[in-house]
Formats: structure tokens, sequence, C-alpha cells
């Protein structure tokens, strides 16, 4: 009997604690919701859904590193004195730059919604010496850029862009120096319309407020700038026209691009524009010497034309030359391979001819823009870029 009551109190011990250990059991906390990212597609690769809100956000950019040699006028090289002796010599051109993009999407009733922002950071040195106060042509960070940052809602767009006059017609070529003969200037506030009318043709608008001493408005007339353009599978016909609103020049740009096979692309651009007061130094408060926002070219006409071969998915060849009525004339010929995706390497050739150097010059940016000290200046650019 007592050994049937041990064993009975035992029993009821032991189911006693297993319960209270299996109602300890039941009181787990539940986990948290996950919120996952929901791709958007529908704009392209890359989209995705911002949590919470209907909008598409997208982000890229690259870093790149610029090698530099051979003459300074080429904007290819950098120059500066011996830190012991102070004689003047070449050095290399460096440069390491940053840039972070972002891009977003968004349908409404009234059209898309859409922005673009664009940040450049750089460090390096200059293309010539740092200034007469410092010989010594060190490197530095050299600021934050906001190259972009606009807001487009249908085909009204307001914000920071680069000028519709290069924009919308297009660059000068794939060459990393296009500017031995410029072609206008790029930073600028806008307010602008784009049009397209889906079957080829689209247009622009475009009211500017321009950059810098020479080209930043000084009144409440804007600078002014027009295009159109026809596109098809075979390439595309462009033109351009801006008004100066400080200078009273006319600047126009027509642009013909043919897609000759899937392996050759060529392009040819030709400007012209009226001096307006673009020339008048001796009465102008700001001397622009004869180069204004848009026209940039010496004297009245300019042109640029060039062209990609791609050998094949890795390799392509692009080049570009350019000339205006002033005989200055620039060549530009590169090679860009692309080591893995999303890692190119580009190496270029650079060639600046100052035709009339030592031709009753008064002022060097009265004849060559970029005030080389010799007829001929040659360089190179070794790039690496890896874009994201």
């Amino acid at each position: 009997m007592n050994i049937t009551s041990l064993l009975l109190g035992s029993a009821a011990a032991l189911i006693t604690v297993s319960g209270a250990r299996a109602a300890d059991a039941v009181t787990v906390a539940e986990p948290e919701p996950t919120e996952y990212v929901k791709i958007c597609d529908v704009y392209g690769a890359g989209y995705f859904y911002i949590p919470g809100t209907e909008t598409c956000l997208r982000i890229g950019g690259y870093v790149r590193y610029d090698i530099g040699l051979g003459d300074v006028r080429s904007y290819d090289r950098a120059r500066t004195s011996d830190v012991r002796t102070g004689e003047d010599q070449g050095k290399w051109r460096n440069n390491t730059s940053f840039t972070f993009k972002t891009w977003t999407r968004q349908e409404t009733e009234l059209g898309m919604l859409k922005t673009y922002t664009e940040t450049r950071m750089n460090f390096g040195n200059r293309n010539a010496y740092s200034g007469p106060d410092s010989p010594q042509n060190y490197a530095f960070n050299r600021g934050i850029t906001l190259t972009s940052a606009w807001i487009q809602l249908g085909g009204l767009r307001v914000g920071k862009d680069w000028s519709a006059f290069d924009t919308f017609i297009g660059y000068a070529g794939n060459v990393l120096n296009q500017m031995l003969v410029p072609y206008g200037d790029f930073d600028t506030n806008v307010v602008q319309y784009y049009f397209d009318a889906s079957n080829g043709f689209s247009a622009v608008v475009s009211f500017e407020e321009g950059s810098g001493v020479v080209g930043t408005i000084d009144s409440y007339v804007p600078h002014v700038v027009g295009g159109v353009k026809y596109t098809q599978g075979w390439g595309a016909v462009t033109g351009v026209i801006a008004y100066d609103g400080n200078y009273e020049s006319v600047a126009g740009k027509v642009r013909v691009d043919v897609n000759v096979t899937n392996e050759l692309s060529l392009f040819g651009m030709f400007g012209y524009g009226s001096n307006g007061k673009l020339n008048d130094d001796s009465s102008n408060v700001i001397d622009a010497n004869g180069r204004g926002f848009y026209k940039q070219w010496g004297g009245n006409w300019a042109f640029w034309a060039g062209g990609t071969y791609k050998f094949n998915e890795k390799t392509s060849f692009n080049l570009q030359v350019s000339g205006d009525q002033l005989k200055n004339y620039g060549v530009a010929a590169n090679v860009a391979y692309t080591v893995v995706p999303g890692f190119t390497v580009t190496a270029e050739v650079d060639y600046d001819d100052y035709g009339n150097f030592g031709v009753g010059m008064v002022d060097p940016s009265n004849v060559n823009w970029t005030n080389a000290d010799k007829k001929n200046s040659i360089g190179g650019i070794l790039r690496f870029q890896s874009s994201f």
C-alpha cells in the first residue's frame, strides 16, 4: 500500500512538472513581419519600389580614374614648378572622380512624374599651374559639383541641367576630350517643355539662366533655346537654335547621325553663330572676347564630325575631328575596351592645331579656345571607369 501510494504520487508530480514545462514552451514570441523590396521593371532594369509608395527608384553612378600626359593645351597634361629649384616642368595630370546618380518614376493623372540627379566629386591636380600665388600644381579635393537635379511632369521640366543646346542635339562623339573646338556651354537652370509625337518627331523649348561671368543672364530676359529632331532606324536629323540674352547673339547647330551598319555609326554637326555684341570688348563692361554661352567656337562657323566602330562586344574605336573659322582644329581618337561588364579602360590621343598662332594676336582667347602657347599640342589620356 505504501509502495503503491509512493508510485502514484511520483507519477502525479512528473505529470505536473511536464505540464508546466509544456505550458512554458507555448509562450514563444512571434517573428516580426518582413517587408521585401519589390522590383519595378516597367521602366527598365534596376528600378524598385520605394517601400510604402508607388514611386520607382533607381540608383547608379561610376568611379573613374584618369591619367593624362602631353602638352597642357591639349587639356591632357599638367605643369608645375620643381619644389627645390623652382624650374618649370611637366607632370602627370591625375584625377579621381565619383559620380552618384538617381532616377525616379511615378505615373500620375497628369502624366509621368520623374526626377534625375547627378552629383560629382573629384580629387586631383589642375591642367596648368595652380595660379600666380602658388606655382605648385598640387592635388586637392576639388569640391562637389551638382551636374543635374531636375523634376519633370509630363513634358515640363524644371531645375538644374545641361543646356538643351547640347543635350538635345547630342554631344560631339564618344571621345573623352570633346572640347578642342567647343560647341556650347553646359551648366544652367532651366524651364523646358519637351514634345514627343511618338512617330520619330520630337521638339524642345528651353528657357535658361546660363552660368559663369559671361553666360549668366543679367536681367529678367532668359536665354532661349529651341530644337527639333526626327529619328528613325537609320539615324536622326536634329537642329537647335539659341538666343543669348546678354550679348544679343544667335547661334544654331544642325546634326546628322547615320547608322551605317550594326558596327559603324557616323555623325556630322555644323554650327553657325552671329557675333551680336560678343566682340564689342571696348564698350562691354564684361568682355566676351567673341565667345558667349552658346557660340563658344572661334569666328562664325565651326564643325564636328566622327563616328564609332565596334570591333566586337568588348572593343570599340571612337574618332572626332573638329575645326572653326579661326583655323583652330582638333583630332581626338580612342579605343575603349570593356574588361568585364561594368569596367572599361579607354586610351585616347588628342591633337590641337592653333592655326593663327603668332598672327597679329592681341588676346589668345580671341583666337584659340585652349590658349595654346605654340602652334601644335598633343597629349593622351588613360581612363579606368567602373559603372554601377
